[in-house]
Order: C-alpha cells, then sequence, then structure tokens
C-alpha cells in the first residue's frame, strides 16, 4: 500500500460520490419508469461509468501509480464510508430504509464491482497507451 495517496483518493473519491448521488436524486424528478427506485439505479450505473473514469483520470493525472485494482477498492470504500455518513441518514432512512437494507441490497455490490472494474479498466488502458509508441 505504499504507492497510495489517500488524499488523491480521497478527492477523487468524494467527487464520484457527489456525482453519483446528485445523479441519482435526479433521477426522481424524471419519472421515466414504474419503479422510481429502480430507475435511480439504473441511473446511477451508467453515471458510474463516466464519474469513475473522470475520478480515475483526476487520480492518475498526478502521477501516481497506484494499481487500478487497489485505487477502485480504496476509492469504493471511502464512497461506502460517505454513504454510511451521508447517503442513508439523509436519502434512505427518511423513506423507512435502513443501513442493513442499503448495505446488503444485491444492486448495491454489483454497483460495487462495476466501480471498481471501472476504475481498474482505466489503469490498464492508461498503461497500455502509455506503452505503445506514438506514431508521427
Amino acid at each position: 500500500m505504499k504507492n497510495i495517496h489517500l488524499k488523491s483518493v480521497i478527492i477523487s473519491a468524494i467527487i464520484v460520490w457527489a456525482l453519483a448521488v446528485l445523479a441519482f436524486i435526479a433521477s426522481y424528478f424524471v419519472p421515466v419508469m414504474s419503479d422510481p427506485g429502480l430507475q435511480a439505479n439504473w441511473v446511477l450505473s451508467m453515471v458510474l461509468i463516466p464519474a469513475a473514469t473522470l475520478g480515475a483520470h483526476i487520480y492518475y493525472r498526478k502521477g501516481h501509480k497506484t494499481n487500478g485494482f487497489v485505487l477502485g477498492v480504496s476509492m469504493f470504500l471511502v464512497a461506502m464510508v460517505l454513504d454510511a455518513l451521508i447517503t442513508v441518514p439523509l436519502l434512505i432512512m427518511p423513506y423507512g430504509g435502513t443501513y442493513f437494507s442499503f448495505f446488503s441490497d444485491p444492486g448495491f455490490w454489483l454497483i460495487a464491482v462495476e466501480y471498481i472494474s471501472v476504475v481498474a479498466a482505466y489503469w490498464q488502458i492508461e498503461k497500455a497507451v502509455k506503452r505503445t509508441p506514438s506514431v508521427h
């Protein structure tokens, strides 16, 4: 873990978390599906791809060499803490949800896999691009 830069992880993860929460909330204002909760999760899963890519870009632009899987897990752990401190008490519990219902939802864990996978894929692509000589 000596290659992880905690401050950069936290900043990147907060940006991704904020974008994801904003998209999740905003989806309730544009009803397209009959189940607004399912719609919000679909929107979240779609927004998470560019948001996690942006978060990874922000982290790696400083030249950090952290393994993408390690970075993805670290960023997701920060998001979990933010969910526990902010999302659940402010957005879930007032509508009858609990910490258990939030963190045991299979959709939560699918989004976790997506988040970690996007960050890891970004890292792999960045490595491949840097290894490829440019043709001029």
